[in-house]
């Protein structure tokens, strides 16, 4: 029933295509109702919980679609495809997309593991992966319409914001996703500040080295939970990563040439050779395809 509460409010408020802002910090609802082929993006830590339609994301070849039986949480930045391929008037895409703050999260995980009743993962076990689709509970159902109906309130807004949006993350971390994210944000969170060193850095030249420099670990065992935590290994996620930036870039008007610098590139030629091997067409076609993140 919450659930359906939610979809209503949703279609309630977005009436048109696109994404709209809930007064809350990094809280917005979206409507698509055309299909959107899947095309490079980047996912910053978030939560896409969709009430009717479905999305899909490519994650190193591999297909995920999720529609309103799980709720996917990103809990690291994640270079993906992203599309809409199923959307259409009749059933557009509808839902919610939550970021997530890493200074709350950061607390809230680190709280609940200080606490004897927060489920734990042993120290140097296999890291979950960074992407999860995870099934809606009550506790996570309940708590994101709690978070949605505040937007119909500016002075609730603006009172309870803060405190409803903690109750949604703890209700993630509780849930079926909350593994991936508390090793994404807790004690053990050497991966997720490795991709913050990388993302901050994508114009320079960042060696595998570097970023185990940065977290105090072996290049040996950074690329083994890298691979665990990512289903990538470092060099293969940097290159994502920097392409999947600049195909965005791209799309956003920026010509091939700047985007390849900006993402560290001193050869066009090279970047352009790398562009094709990964989606097949060279970058000055894939910016005429129409393509939409």
């Amino acid at each position: 029933m919450s659930k359906q509460r939610i979809k209503q409010l949703i279609d309630r408020r977005v009436t048109d295509d696109g994404m709209i802002e809930t007064g809350i910090p990094g809280v917005k609802l979206f409507r698509v109702s055309s299909p959107v082929r899947c095309a490079p993006a980047v996912y910053e830590p978030t939560i896409v919980a969709i009430v009717n339609g479905a999305k899909e994301a490519i994650l190193d070849g591999k297909h995920y679609v999720y529609d309103s039986n799980q709720y996917m949480c990103c809990s690291i930045s994640m270079p993906v495809e992203a599309g809409t391929p199923t959307a259409s008037a009749d059933n557009p895409l509808l839902g919610a997309y939550i970021s997530l703050d890493t200074k709350v999260m950061t607390e809230l995980s680190i709280e609940m593991e200080r606490t004897a009743s927060a489920i734990r993962s042993p120290q140097g076990g296999r890291l979950p992966p960074g992407f999860a689709l995870a099934h809606w509970d009550q506790g996570f159902t309940d708590a994101l319409l709690r978070l949605l109906q505040l937007s119909d309130d500016p002075a609730d807004t603006a009172v309870l914001g803060d405190g409803r949006l903690r109750e949604f993350y703890y209700a993630v971390l509780k849930g079926a996703a909350g593994e991936s994210a508390r090793r994404a944000f807790g004690v053990g969170n050497e991966i997720a500040r490795s991709i913050e060193y990388l993302s901050a850095r994508l114009n320079d030249v960042v060696t595998i080295e570097d970023m185990a420099a940065q977290v105090g670990m072996s290049r040996a065992v950074l690329h083994r939970k890298f691979k665990e935590a990512t289903s990538m290994s470092p060099i293969q996620f940097v290159k994502s990563m920097r392409l999947n930036t600049a195909a965005m870039k791209i799309a956003s008007g920026m010509n091939v040439s700047s985007a390849a610098l900006s993402v560290g590139y001193a050869s066009s030629s090279q970047f352009s050779r790398e562009f094709k091997r990964l989606y097949g067409q060279s970058p000055k076609q894939w910016s005429h395809a129409n393509y939409l993140s």
